[in-house]
């Protein structure tokens, strides 16, 4: 989705707080942390300033998941 739109969708990531289930344990450039699905949003791409990264394969399924389950009836 984010790859065809003028805008795109992130989650922020943080290194303190609870452990909520909408929220993804992660470890990025040597930090753990957790990442916060319920504060995504959506920011138009020019206010993007550098690329950090991408999430490896088996922590972009388990945001999948919570986020699937968050938007779940």
């Amino acid at each position: 989705m984010n790859r065809h739109s003028e805008t795109v969708i992130i989650a922020p990531m943080t290194t303190k707080g609870q452990p909520y289930p909408s929220r993804v344990p992660s470890t990025f450039q040597g930090k753990r942390g957790q990442i916060v699905l319920d504060q995504m949003r959506t920011v138009d791409r020019a206010r993007l300033v550098k690329w950090v990264g991408k999430l490896t394969g088996p922590q972009s399924v388990a945001v999948r998941a919570v986020v699937g389950a968050m938007f779940a009836e």
